[in-house]
């Protein structure tokens, strides 16, 4: 990391614990990975409703709304892949540092990618959890709801993610779950289910 002389870190006059007991809730970050068309977003969409509607600050950073904004600047050439998930890395160590449950939903295919977002707030003695939503390739491309899968097999899009392009698939994720055929309730209760334990450590 670059040493900068001409920045210092401000510090807040509130320290985490008395922020968090002051709103009542604890922040954390949930990282979906998978597939393209593998049910990521619908799930943490879904995630995110539940614990809104329960009563916590939730925000779900979603891969393809990140890159109308904060990540316009960048392609999907392995290094801005890679600046885009640290960039988002960065958004959920600060939101979960405010007490909000921050949801990434990010392709996130290389390994070494997602180790920095969890590594960001693994320094931050923040809690992360690993969400591997493990669809099959084959159910995906049956879905195909942004076409992507018949443009790559037709040649017009090279280096789709699970086609001409590596997934590296988590080796310990927290969680692994599979939206075919799938009770999208069932899988969201798992996943608050979870964040709960962890919040409760």
């Amino acid at each position: 990391m670059q040493t900068r002389n001409d920045i210092r870190w401000h510090p807040s006059s509130l320290d985490r614990g008395h922020r968090w007991k002051a709103t009542g809730q604890r922040g954390a970050t949930i990282w979906f990975t998978g597939l393209p068309a593998s049910g990521k977003s619908t799930i943490a969409v879904a995630v995110e409703r539940a614990l809104v509607e329960a009563g916590d600050v939730a925000y779900l950073l979603d891969g393809d709304n990140i890159r109308h904004g904060l990540s316009d600047d960048l392609g999907f050439s392995p290094g801005d892949r890679a600046e885009n998930i640290r960039r988002v890395g960065h958004l959920t160590r600060l939101f979960a540092d405010a007490g909000v449950v921050a949801l990434a939903s990010l392709v996130s295919p290389l390994k070494s990618d997602r180790e920095i977002a969890r590594a960001l707030n693994d320094a931050a003695k923040l809690p992360f959890i690993e969400v591997y939503v493990a669809t099959p390739v084959e159910e995906c491309a049956k879905r195909d709801p942004k076409g992507l899968y018949a443009r790559a097999r037709a040649g017009e899009l090279k280096g789709l993610t699970g086609f001409d392009a590596p997934y590296e698939a988590p080796e310990s994720p927290d969680l692994v779950l599979d939206t075919t055929g799938a009770d999208i309730d069932g899988l969201v209760k798992q996943v608050v289910d979870l964040l709960n334990r962890k919040r409760e450590l």
